[in-house]
């Protein structure tokens, strides 16, 4: 078990590094389809539905939501002018 949690650690810093390069848009995008697929997988597992579809959906959901924050968020800034 403890090989485990350290692979899970080594796992999440490789991640983590890989992001340190992304503008605004594509981290609020990976960071909706993160909790979108953590969400999904979660209401599945709950409501014992297909749990991979259930993320994909959640994924797929959370990356659109995203974009519409960041779109938002670019509108926002625009009309005040910050």
């Amino acid at each position: 078990m403890k090989t485990f949690g350290k692979g899970i650690a080594v796992l999440c810093l490789v991640a983590l590094t890989g992001c340190s390069e992304l503008t605004a848009q594509e981290q609020r995008m990976l960071t909706g389809a993160a909790a979108g697929t953590a969400i999904g997988a979660a209401g599945t597992v709950m409501t014992g539905g297909c749990v991979a579809c259930g993320a994909a959906i959640g994924g797929v959901v959370g990356t659109g939501a995203g974009y519409i924050v960041d779109q938002l968020k670019k509108t926002d800034q625009s009309s005040t002018g910050y």
